[in-house]
């Protein structure tokens, strides 16, 4: 007889951090989400941010102005128009109901608090997957969110200081950082120090990000490597900054950080306690020129350095 499939933590592995660790769960696949450190974000009440924008007609804001020098010339006039059908971000939603047995939160939490751990992973895997939805979401994500004309591509598919220049000329206000696959982070390092330039090294965070004029590059790996091609993206962020804003709703029952909420919905028949996990979430671009992307990065291109011999 087939025996059914574990629908919560079970008994051997609960006894395994019980009475043979004294250390939490580990975790490989926990990063340290830099970018959800780096994005302000934003409180959405109603569930709905509108990206309100000033009209523009062929890509140009015109009003009507005069210089003057001498005289009494008559004035123009001018008002600043609006977009009549602005965008609006909706929230969406990350959700999983985390199941754990009575049995195993009772008798095997001496050392280690079984549900608190149960949580704390789920937790960290929500915010995984919000990283993710944050950069590839097809509705919202930040890499489709860039306009063809802040999209360019390599030179050479290397990513090299030209490429790097090349984006801060299209977020040249006030660019916030590069965020990149680790691999292309590895792989700028590689073209900047062949050309005897290598990338001063800053501090955040108790830890070291390589910088390109001054603006470090910050790794993620939910960028996309395929066929050894990744995307650099460059960032301006914050509201004031007509940047790129996390959007999140705080203050929802159960909350236990900003914005995530672990609420208790029950325990069935089976003993069997079910806690709700919700995110709420979302990130809009301000304005065109807050992004840009830098597309077929290579990161398979090493260099063979020849040394004089004696």
């Amino acid at each position: 007889m087939t025996q059914p499939a574990n629908h919560s933590l079970s008994a051997a592995a609960a006894r395994n951090l019980a009475t043979a660790t004294v250390t939490v769960p580990q975790w490989d696949h926990i990063t340290p989400r830099w970018l959800h450190k780096l994005l302000p974000f934003v409180n959405v009440d109603g569930g709905v941010y509108r990206v309100n924008r000033v009209a523009q007609k062929e890509g140009k804001f015109q009003p009507e102005l005069l210089t003057v020098d001498l005289g009494e010339p008559k004035l123009p006039t001018t008002f600043i128009d609006y977009e009549v059908d602005p965008r609006e971000y909706h929230l969406s939603a990350i959700q999983t109901v985390l199941h754990t047995h009575t049995r195993i939160t009772d008798l095997y939490s001496n050392q280690i608090d079984q549900l608190r751990e149960q949580v704390r992973l789920t937790v960290e895997a929500v915010r995984e997957k919000e990283e993710s939805e944050i950069i590839n979401n097809p509705q919202f994500g930040l890499l489709k969110e860039v306009s063809p004309s802040q999209t360019i591509e390599t030179r050479k598919g290397a990513p090299t200081p030209d490429d790097l220049d090349e984006l801060l000329t299209r977020v040249w206000k006030k660019p916030a950082f590069f965020l990149a696959h680790p691999l292309a982070i590895a792989a700028f390092g590689r073209e900047a120090t062949r050309r005897g330039v290598p990338p001063v090294v800053v501090h955040l965070f108790g830890s070291p990000f390589i910088t390109w004029r001054g603006v470090p590059l910050i790794p993620s790996n939910k960028l996309e490597v395929k066929d050894n091609k990744t995307s650099i993206l460059l960032l301006r962020v914050g509201e004031a900054e007509q940047g790129v804003v996390g959007l999140q709703k705080v203050g929802v029952t159960g909350e236990v950080e900003p914005g995530l909420s672990v609420r208790y919905s029950g325990t069935s028949d089976n003993s069997i306690a079910s806690h709700l996990v919700t995110r709420y979430f979302s990130v809009a671009v301000l304005t065109e020129d807050a992004i840009a992307r830098l597309d077929n990065v290579a990161v398979n291109n090493y260099h063979e350095y020849v040394y004089p011999t004696a």
